[in-house]
């Protein structure tokens, strides 16, 4: 066989596996993301055993990592409803996200700052990739709970990603601390938003109207243009990702009147459901090849660290504790399973790879990352197994059928 037969199979049977774990996934509980990356590690054994190796794995990680992130925000924004009924729930999605950061970062910059005796700047930069949620793995391990519940982790996952994202280019830029930068950051917030809603109503427009049967990917490339454009001026966005999802899967409540002449309705339903598909194709496959070669980077060894495994203890029980008391004093009712839906991961990686050169230490040693990631999700999956029957998806079925209006 030739090394180009050797890649296409090797390619074809890792889809393969990650589709089975897809499959298995929803009857183990255990999410897909900790196979993939079991079985990234598998390869990095047999690749050290056949003296084998992958070309820029870094470079391939982090562009895998950047359209997961497009793709996965964008599939998670198409499934969302932005109705009056759902702002309450928005509300609290976005309280929970911007409170749980800050105390979780707070925690963690303590501990780095003090335990680990990293420069106050340097814990912050540090923190803050650890202190987001993953929505690559939060939102497609929890699909069959309750609607409200998924409603609410899609929100607060996404949510969390962009508040993240926009705070670490804030502060890895030089002028962090003086007033200058804060003004500069609303600025760029504000622009970003107008960006949005012009880039997403350009877009809706232009799905209306393209006769030709191929438009998705035109779409695809048109987002990553406008969403890589605005990163390089420290932009936040992914905001645009989740304008333009959500504007897209809520036309059904603003294409009226005068507007409805302009754009037909049935043709923007059926350019989302193609969208939504190709999208969810999209995602699964970026995310398939990310998870394994960032399984495929990681020095396993160094989890038997008692340094890594007290620091990654600790930074995981500050994110469990936080997130405990902001759930509580959001919701007010029971917060089980979300309490435990605190996965790190896709952006944790990507941020944590993007820390600038001038910040990276010698004193907090990868492993930690690796440690955080794995038991998240971990508990994440163990929270899932023992979730109760009530909070499923047989009792969204039921709910649903309580709410649906009696024929007459």
């Amino acid at each position: 066989m030739t090394n180009t037969d050797i890649i296409l199979i090797s390619l074809s049977a890792l889809i393969i596996i990650s589709y089975l774990f897809n499959f298995v996934a929803k009857y183990i509980k255990i999410p897909s993301v900790i196979l993939l990356i079991a079985t990234g590690i598998g390869l990095r054994f047999i690749a050290v055993k056949f003296l084998v190796q992958i070309p820029n794995v870094p470079v391939l990680l982090n562009i895998f990592g950047e359209m997961g992130l497009i793709l996965i925000v964008l599939e998670a924004a198409l499934d969302l409803d932005a109705t009056r009924k759902k702002l309450p729930l928005i509300s609290k999605s976005i309280l929970a996200s911007v409170f749980i950061i800050a105390g979780t970062c707070s925690l963690i910059v303590l501990l780095l700052h003090y335990y680990k005796a990293m420069p106050l700047t340097t814990s912050i930069i540090y923190s803050i990739p650890m202190g987001i949620i993953s929505s690559s793995i939060a939102i497609p391990s929890v699909k069959w709970l309750s609607e409200r519940k998924v409603e609410f982790i899609v929100y607060e996952s996404t949510i969390s990603d962009i508040i993240g994202i926009m705070v670490f280019n804030f502060v890895i830029v030089d002028e962090v601390l003086t007033m200058n930068s804060y003004l500069q950051f609303f600025i760029n917030f504000i622009i970003i938003i107008l960006i949005s809603l012009a880039s997403s109503a350009l877009l809706i427009f232009m799905l209306n109207k393209i006769s030709a049967q191929i438009k998705s990917f035109l779409i695809f490339a048109i987002l990553t243009l406008i969403y890589t454009l605005a990163k390089i001026f420290h932009l936040p966005s992914l905001l645009l990702i989740l304008v333009f999802g959500v504007m897209l899967n809520s036309s059904k409540y603003y294409i009226r009147g005068r507007l409805a002449n302009v754009l037909h309705l049935e043709k923007m339903s059926a350019v989302t459901a193609e969208l939504k598909l190709l999208t969810a194709e999209s995602a699964f496959l970026i995310r398939t090849f990310f998870f394994i070669l960032f399984g495929y980077t990681m020095n396993v060894y160094s989890l038997l660290n008692t340094d890594v495994i007290i620091t990654g203890a600790v930074i995981v029980a500050s994110i469990l504790f936080v997130r405990f008391i902001f759930l509580s004093f959001i919701s007010r009712k029971n917060v089980f399973p979300e309490l435990f839906i605190a996965p790190r991961g896709l952006v944790t990686v990507v941020l944590f790879y993007s820390i600038p050169a001038r910040y990276l230490t010698p004193l907090f040693d990868n492993g930690i990352l690796y440690f955080i990631i794995i038991v998240s999700s971990l508990i994440m999956m163990l929270a899932l197994i023992f979730t109760k029957a009530e909070y499923s998806e047989s009792s969204r079925r039921v709910s649903l059928k309580e709410e649906a209006p009696v024929k007459t």
